[in-house]
C-alpha cells in the first residue's frame, strides 16, 4: 500500500507518559519509552515530557535505538497574546525541531481551550469564535506557516477537543481560510471519533492538505459515557475512551486506503492516551505495530 521510502510509522510517548496529567506514567522513564518504541518496531516518535531538553543529548540517546523525531505538539495563542510573542515562542520549538532533524510541528490554537479543565467536554463548555477570530486566528497561522517553511518545517494543524477548531466544520473553515502551502492537517481520527464526526469525511474532500496523522482509536461505549454523564476530556481518558488501532471501534482500512490514494507522504503516528496503569504501553504498542503491518504493509 504506502511506499516505505515516503511513509514512515513512529508512534507518541502519551501511552508511557501524559503531557497533561504527569502523575499518569510517573514511573516510566525516557530511556525506557524509547526502548520500547523501538523494541516494538517503530522509526520514530514524537517529544514527551520526560525527554531532555537538550536537542544533542535527545538525538544521541534516539539515534542508539534508530529512532528519529517525526514532529512536536505546540500550543498556539493566537487570539490571546500579541503576535511578537507568539511567534517568538514558535521560533524557539522550531530551532529545537531543526536541530534534530524533524519535517513538521503540530500546532494547536489553545486560547480558551478546555481540555485540561474540568469541564464537561461534549457539552458547549469551549470556545468558539466570531468572523473577527477566524480571520485572526488563519492569518496567524499562515505566518507561522510562513516561519516553519522557511526552516523546513511544515506546519501541521491539530483540531482538538475542547479547543477553538474541534468539528468538521471548523476543520474545513480553517483549511479554506488559510494558505495550503503554509498550513497542513495534522489528521487525527480519534478527535474526530471523539467530536461524533465520521473521520473520513475530511479525507474525503481535503485528503491532499493532510501533512501529519495521528492514529487513535476509539471505544465507543466509553465516548457514549463521557457525553452522558458529563465527563471532562481528562476524565475521558483516565477512564480509556482512547486505544491504539485495532483495539477499539474504527475502522482503519478506509483511512489508509484514502490516504494512499491521495499519494500521501509523511509519517504515521500511533497516539493514543492512556492510563499506562491500566494498559501496558509496550503490550499495546506491539498491538498496534502488527494491526498496522497487516493492513498497510508497512
Amino acid at each position: 500500500m504506502f511506499d516505505p521510502n515516503e511513509v514512515f510509522l513512529g508512534i507518541a510517548p502519551i501511552g508511557w507518559c501524559n503531557d497533561d496529567m504527569p502523575e499518569l506514567g510517573a514511573e516510566n522513564g525516557f530511556r525506557q519509552i524509547v526502548s520500547e518504541m523501538a523494541l516494538a518496531g517503530f522509526a520514530g516518535c514524537e517529544i514527551g515530557n520526560k525527554y531532555p531538553s537538550d536537542p544533542v543529548a535527545l538525538r544521541r540517546e534516539l539515534d542508539l535505538r534508530g529512532l528519529r523525531v517525526a514532529s512536536r505538539w505546540h500550543s498556539s495563542f493566537i487570539l490571546s497574546r500579541p503576535m511578537e510573542e507568539v511567534e517568538a515562542a514558535f521560533a524557539a520549538d522550531l530551532d529545537f525541531l531543526s536541530a534534530l532533524g524533524a519535517t513538521c510541528v503540530n500546532v494547536s490554537e489553545q486560547t480558551g481551550s478546555i481540555q485540561g479543565k474540568d469541564a464537561p467536554i461534549l457539552a458547549d463548555a469551549r470556545p468558539v469564535m466570531d468572523d473577527g477570530g477566524w480571520d485572526r486566528l488563519c492569518a496567524g497561522l499562515d505566518r507561522l506557516g510562513e516561519l516553519a517553511a522557511g526552516r523546513g518545517i511544515r506546519l501541521c494543524y491539530h483540531h482538538h477537543m475542547g479547543t477553538v477548531v474541534q468539528t468538521l466544520e471548523e476543520t474545513e473553515r480553517l483549511l479554506s481560510g488559510t494558505r495550503a502551502d503554509r498550513v497542513s492537517l495534522c489528521y487525527d481520527t480519534g478527535h474526530f471519533a471523539f467530536a461524533g464526526e465520521d473521520p473520513l469525511a475530511i479525507l474525503k474532500g481535503h485528503a491532499g492538505r493532510v501533512g501529519h496523522v495521528h492514529l487513535k482509536d476509539v471505544r465507543a461505549s466509553v465516548v457514549v459515557r463521557a457525553r452522558d454523564e458529563g465527563w471532562s476530556f481528562l476524565q475521558a481518558v483516565r477512564e480509556g475512551a482512547f486505544t491504539v488501532p485495532g483495539d477499539g471501534d474504527l475502522d482503519f482500512a478506509p483511512v489508509f486506503e484514502l490516504l494512499d490514494a491521495a499519494k500521501y507522504k509523511g509519517w504515521l503516528l500511533v497516539e493514543a492516551e492512556q492510563d499506562p496503569a491500566r494498559a501496558d504501553p509496550l503490550e499495546y504498542a506491539l498491538k498496534a505495530r502488527r494491526y498496522i503491518r497487516e493492513r498497510t504493509g508497512l
